[in-house]
């Protein structure tokens, strides 16, 4: 018995260093360790794409707003029915009624002071009513409008959501600025 010990030790370990030597299942590892990597980029360029979309219809949505505005085709004019021509335009915003707020600054004309008051976007435990009362724009008033979105990351944990500034809830804000001059009728 004690003869037969070395020889099944020998059996071992010349079996083991062929084993070690074996490439089966080599391609499951590479998988599985490159997977992530491809997906963590994927997840990125994709939430990358999106933030650049809704970024582009949101000013989109407000140069079309704001050119009805100019041209009268808003009346009233309310901060709920520019969000309105905002938001028809503005597809793919959620829940857009209640997640945007619209600052509208006069520019004094003699002085020429653009506001230099910080963009601000509501959070969801504010409401989201305007700054300034539209109701006393007149003919010639050159008006300052900045109308932010607080959106969702759709992959909160790629890179790209996480070094965008975020609100208590987790959204971000996207802004956008237009200026016009309130045409005479």
């Amino acid at each position: 018995m004690t003869r037969m010990f070395p020889l099944i030790a020998r059996r071992i370990a010349a079996l083991l260093p062929a084993r070690m030597r074996g490439e089966d299942g080599t391609a499951s590892m590479e998988f599985v360790l490159v997977i992530p990597l491809i997906m963590t980029i994927f997840m990125a360029s994709f939430e990358s794409g999106l933030l650049m979309t809704r970024s582009i219809m949101l000013e989109q949505s407000v140069d079309i707003a704001m050119r009805e505005l100019r041209l009268g085709h808003v009346t009233p004019i309310t901060n709920l029915r520019i969000k309105k021509e905002i938001c028809a335009n503005a597809v793919i915003f959620p829940d857009c009624l209640n997640s945007m707020k619209i600052q509208m600054n006069r520019v004094s004309t003699t002085a020429w002071d653009i506001p230099d008051t910080p963009n601000r976007c509501i959070t969801r435990r504010e409401d989201a009513e305007p700054v300034l009362t539209y109701n006393g724009v007149s003919q010639n008033d050159v008006m300052i409008i900045r109308v932010c979105v607080i959106l969702d990351a759709m992959f909160p944990s790629t890179g790209i959501a996480l070094n965008l500034s975020l609100d208590e809830d987790g959204g971000y804000g996207l802004i956008a600025r237009t200026a016009f001059v309130v045409e005479p009728s």
